[in-house]
């Protein structure tokens, strides 16, 4: 397998996040967003870790995109930090942030590196969140302008928008279960806030295709193949359950098929914070959506999880000897069965796999980072990646997760994803040997 196989007009790239790389949280204007809250609750963070200074991106972003150059890498997804920009959320613009990411772009232009931006990848800015933040259909609005003034800044150099960074988690993790940021928990806060985001996409996307007609607009889903533990009618319908909250919650009303409410009746609770027009509002045109895929999911049948009533099953319950350092097990086959998934949506834009990758412990020998793991997971999945290529699936782009060992959100510094490993104690970089597996696979 050579990275040819996958055609001359396949996209690569590496992915990243503001939050979790940049640092500087209080620097040049920046306001907090609800991770500064959030990591410094006690209890919240493994090791009580937080990401005032990460990976130092901030003062160090030219020295990371020449890595990216380094590894023939060309094409870099990054976001931009909402607070950094408008440190209320709304109103006043701070020119330093702006400075700042036209930096970033202007670097990366000048390498031959194409910048992808996300508009959010989770931190919104804590002002917001004192009104309410996803729970507010106000968010909507105050992301409009967001979107706007990112459009008007950057539009003239950046192709490439991505409006939300999986949905699914955000709402889920830090509206319902209360594992993330902002940490609250239930269905009342998480229909509306999981409403908000899905309305907020196709109004976001209206926003950047009138401002940028020439611009590719996408948005990007969390997803995970979901298998029965047991061909049992109980374990299937869990499953088709689970798939329906899992995978086709965001996506379908983008599409125009509505929430998934016939599997998962639950969802019947959202109706309540919908408005006339929602349904009209709700569908809109991509050019590309991004998957972001890990591994599978195997769940049974559960009576006593409510609304669900679905379990998942952990990987080491079911004998799987090789797990990450998430827990997750490796399943290459899951990026494969996932491209089909959404391939077989007849309206379903161009697909882009805009996070795939895998944490593994890391030491540092002799100067370099042996992690034979990752490098092999990688190559597994790309080779999933290049089945659904050769089948015809509509897949046209892969971003590995990810460019440095950054700030894992509630897991800290302990899962180390990146090509690079980071030194968090003196900002050191050393391409690992994954990294240099795939500097060198994309020459091929």
């Amino acid at each position: 397998m050579v990275s040819s196989d996958f055609g001359a007009d396949f996209q690569w790239g590496v992915s990243s996040a503001a939050f979790q790389i940049e640092g500087a949280c209080t620097t040049d204007g920046r306001s907090p967003s609800i991770w500064d809250t959030f990591t410094a609750r006690k209890g919240k963070i493994k090791n009580g870790d937080h990401a005032r200074t990460a990976c130092d991106f901030y003062q160090r972003y030219a020295g990371d995109i020449d890595l990216i150059q380094e590894m023939n890498i060309p094409n870099f997804r990054f976001s931009l930090s909402w607070p950094r920009i408008m440190p209320q959320g709304t109103g006043k613009v701070n020119q330093p942030g702006i400075d700042f990411y036209n930096r970033v772009i202007d670097a990366c232009l000048a390498r031959g590196i194409t910048p992808w931006i996300t508009l959010y990848h989770w931190d919104l800015p804590q002002g917001l969140q004192d009104r309410g933040g996803w729970t507010n259909r106000d968010v909507v609005g105050w992301l409009e302008d967001y979107a706007a003034c990112a459009a008007t800044r950057f539009g003239d150099r950046v192709r490439h928008w991505m409006v939300l960074n999986e949905p699914a988690v955000f709402t889920g993790a830090g509206y319902f279960f209360g594992v993330h940021a902002p940490g609250l928990t239930g269905l009342r806060n998480f229909f509306p806030a999981a409403h908000h985001a899905t309305l907020a996409m196709g109004r976001i996307g209206r926003v950047l295709r009138s401002a940028l007609p020439q611009a590719m607009v996408g948005t990007t889903f969390s997803c995970s193949s979901v298998h029965p533990l047991r061909n049992r009618e109980r374990d299937i319908q869990a499953a088709i359950r689970a798939d329906a909250l899992i995978n086709r919650m965001f996506i379908e009303p983008i599409l125009g098929l509505g929430y998934p409410v016939a599997d998962l009746k639950a969802l019947q609770g959202i109706e309540a914070y919908m408005q006339p027009n929602d349904e009209k509002e709700l569908p809109f045109t991509f050019d590309f959506i991004g998957l972001q895929n890990y591994t599978r999911e195997v769940v049974r049948h559960a009576w006593i999880v409510p609304y669900l009533r679905a379990r998942l099953v952990p990987p080491r319950n079911r004998g799987i000897a090789l797990t990450t350092q998430m827990g997750w097990e490796v399943y290459p086959q899951a990026i494969y069965e996932m491209i089909s998934k959404f391939s077989a949506y007849t309206n379903v834009p161009r697909i882009y796999i805009t996070e795939n990758g895998a944490a593994f412990p890391d030491e540092v020998a002799d100067g370099r980072v042996h992690d034979p793991l990752r490098q092999q997971y990688l190559e597994a999945n790309l080779a999933q990646v290049l089945r659904a290529r050769q089948e015809g699936l509509n897949v046209h782009g892969y971003f590995a997760w990810t460019l440095t060992d950054n700030f894992e959100w509630a897991e800290g510094y302990f899962p180390r994803f990146g090509l690079v490993h980071v030194n968090a104690e003196t900002q050191q970089r050393i391409i690992k040997d994954s990294g240099r597996w795939y500097a060198g696979f994309l020459r091929s």
